[in-house]
C-alpha cells in the first residue's frame, strides 16, 4: 500500500463527519485523495429576508407610506387584487375580479410591481396567483383574506372583529401557499386603507409591515383612463407608492392608464421598483 493510499484509509477510519466520509471510496491506488466538499456558509444557505420596518411605538405594527425622496427617482406601482369573502356567487355568475390583460401589459412593458392580494382572490384564481407569484418581476403581499375592514365605517365594508384580525391575515397566507405562491412578502395592506391603533396592535404578532401609499390613482370604478393617468402623473414624487387595482369589474380602465403612465414616468427619469426595494432603501439597504 502506497503512502497516499494509507493516508486515504486513515482519513476514512477517523472520519466523524459526513464531509470527511465523502473522501472515502473516492481514491484509487496511486491517486491522491480528493478534498471533501466545503460546507455551505450560513449566509449562502439562508436566503436573504425581505426588508421590513422596525415595530412602531409600543411595539405596534409599523406603517410604510413612501420611500426616500432623495437618492434617485424610484416609484412603486402597487395593485390591489380585491375580492371579498362573500363574492363567490358573483364570480360564478361571470363577474371578473381578475385582470389578466393588466398583468400581461406590465410584463410587456417590463414593469416590476407589488400585488396586494386577498386570500379569497387567490382561491378564485389560483393559476393567476401562482403565475404572478412565480414571476420574479412581481411580488405578492397580503391584502387580508376577506377584504373586510379592520375598522368601523370604512367605505361600507363589513368589519373583521378585532380578535379575528390576525387570523384573517394568516388565512390569506395559507390561501397563497395552497395556490402555489412560493414567497409571499411580509407586507400587509388594510382593506380600504382603514386602520387604527387597535388594528395595528392586533397584527403585531403577525410580523408584517403595513403598506399604505402616497398617490391615489383614482382607478376604482373610474371610466376615464386619461383622468386616472393624469392623477398619477401629477402626484408622483421620488419614492412614491401608487395604489391601483387589479380587478376588471371594479377598475376597468387601469390597464389603459398604465399604458400612459409607464412611458411618461420613464421619460421623466423614473425607475419602477417593487415595494420591497423602497422599504429596503428606507432602511438604508440597497
Amino acid at each position: 500500500m502506497t503512502t497516499l493510499v494509507r493516508r486515504a484509509a486513515a482519513l476514512c477510519a477517523l472520519a466523524a463527519s459526513s464531509l470527511a466520509l465523502a473522501a472515502c471510496g473516492s481514491t484509487e491506488p496511486g491517486e491522491a485523495p480528493r478534498p471533501a466538499p466545503s460546507a455551505p456558509s450560513a449566509s449562502a444557505a439562508a436566503p436573504s429576508r425581505p426588508p421590513t420596518l422596525a415595530p412602531g411605538p409600543a411595539g405596534l405594527t409599523p406603517v410604510f407610506e413612501h420611500g426616500p425622496r432623495a437618492g434617485g427617482r424610484t416609484v412603486a406601482l402597487t395593485f390591489d387584487a380585491d375580492m371579498t369573502a362573500d363574492q363567490g356567487p358573483r364570480a360564478a355568475a361571470g363577474e371578473r375580479f381578475d385582470n389578466p390583460g393588466l398583468i400581461a401589459t406590465l410584463r410587456k412593458l417590463e414593469v416590476p410591481a407589488t400585488v396586494f392580494m386577498t386570500g379569497r382572490w387567490a382561491e378564485e384564481y389560483p393559476d393567476a396567483a401562482r403565475s404572478i407569484g412565480q414571476d420574479p418581476r412581481f411580488e405578492i403581499a397580503n391584502h387580508s383574506y376577506s377584504h373586510y375592514a379592520f375598522t368601523d365605517d370604512c367605505y361600507g365594508l363589513p368589519t373583521v372583529p378585532e380578535e379575528r384580525m390576525r387570523s384573517d391575515v394568516e388565512r390569506a397566507y395559507a390561501a397563497f401557499r395552497e395556490a402555489g405562491v412560493p414567497d409571499p412578502m411580509p407586507y400587509f395592506r388594510f382593506p380600504g386603507g382603514c386602520y387604527d391603533k387597535a388594528a395595528l396592535k392586533a397584527l403585531t404578532a403577525a410580523g408584517v409591515t403595513a403598506v399604505q401609499w402616497d398617490v391615489v390613482s383614482g382607478d376604482a370604478f373610474a371610466t376615464d383612463a386619461d383622468a386616472v393617468a393624469r392623477q398619477v402623473l401629477d402626484g408622483v414624487e421620488p419614492g412614491s407608492v401608487v395604489v391601483m387595482h387589479c380587478t376588471r369589474s371594479a377598475a376597468p380602465v387601469t390597464e389603459d392608464a398604465v399604458r400612459t403612465i409607464v412611458p411618461e414616468l420613464r421619460k421623466q427619469g423614473y425607475r419602477f421598483v417593487k415595494v420591497s426595494e423602497l422599504i429596503g432603501a428606507a432602511n438604508g439597504r440597497r
